[in-house]
Parts: C-alpha cells; sequence; structure tokens
C-alpha cells in the first residue's frame, strides 16, 4: 500500500477529443494511481497549464515562472494526435517552446501507425508514442519519465 500512496502524487492530464478514448485512458491511468486531469482539446490543455492559445500568446507571452499552475502541478501529458482545432503535434510544440512548461514530458496517442508521424513527434520531443487502443503494458512504460521528472524537481529537498 506504501508505494500506492507515493505514486497518487504524480498527476497526469489526458487531452483527447473522443470521449470513450479519454475515459479509457483515464481508467487505465486511474487504475495505476496517477491522479488525472481530462481535457477534450488542446486549447483546453493550454488554458489548464496556464498558457493561452494563439494570438494571446503571441501578444502577452506567459511569465517565465506562472503561479497559477502550481498548485496542480502536471507531472506528464498524454495527448491524442488527431483532434479538431489543435492537433496532438502542435500541443506537443507549443509545450515544448514554452519556458515554464518544457521539462514537462509528453506522450503522443494515435489509432494510426504513421511511421513518419512517429518520429516527427518524437523529434519535436515526444517521450513515447502509443497506439490506440492504449492497454495497461503502455501506462507502465510512462513511469521511468514521472519518476525522471519527479526527481529532478525535488533535489533541493536533500540539503
Amino acid at each position: 500500500m506504501c508505494s500506492v500512496a507515493a505514486d497518487a502524487k504524480f498527476h497526469v492530464l489526458a487531452v483527447d477529443d473522443s470521449i470513450i478514448d479519454r475515459k479509457l485512458i483515464e481508467r487505465l491511468l486511474r487504475s495505476s494511481s496517477f491522479q488525472v486531469t481530462a481535457v477534450d482539446s488542446g486549447s483546453k490543455a493550454l488554458q489548464f497549464l496556464g498558457l493561452q492559445d494563439d494570438e494571446e500568446s503571441v501578444t502577452k507571452p506567459p511569465p517565465l515562472s506562472p503561479n497559477h499552475h502550481l498548485d496542480t502541478e502536471v507531472n506528464l501529458i498524454i495527448t491524442d494526435y488527431c483532434m479538431p482545432g489543435m492537433t496532438g503535434y502542435e500541443l506537443l510544440r507549443k509545450i515544448k517552446e514554452s519556458k515554464s512548461l518544457s521539462d514537462i514530458p509528453v506522450v503522443i496517442m494515435s489509432s494510426e501507425n504513421i511511421p513518419t508521424r512517429i518520429n516527427r513527434c518524437l523529434e519535436e520531443g515526444a517521450e513515447e508514442f502509443f497506439l490506440k487502443p492504449v492497454q495497461m503494458q503502455d501506462v507502465n512504460k510512462l513511469r521511468p519519465h514521472l519518476t525522471r521528472g519527479k526527481q529532478g524537481q525535488e533535489t533541493p529537498k536533500h540539503q
């Protein structure tokens, strides 16, 4: 039971426009003791993370260390590739371009096995690319990325 309590601190932001896929990934993550926030678009994900979408981010860049998303720290983002409005690839790029969010690991999922798409996402900084339907063995691959991110943030506590 101790390890379940320790893992519960990991917060995953799940992004998918399909309610069925969103509920599936949410259930898999929760059964692995992750805290999950699920949204149905890249724009909503950016809002949750404290970034503004499109022209607002151009005219008014986000502050270097925004405090409004620290209380709901996200340890990993898992997003669908193909969504209306903003694709998972575009969301990945916005996150990796952000000074305050670029260290958050991003995982892309898709029902289409297109090698060029997969490679492009991995080259832009995605940690993993999962084919749908996402399964428990895929969720288990997330743990090293979460652990790495958490260890980096907790190093000052050793003093």
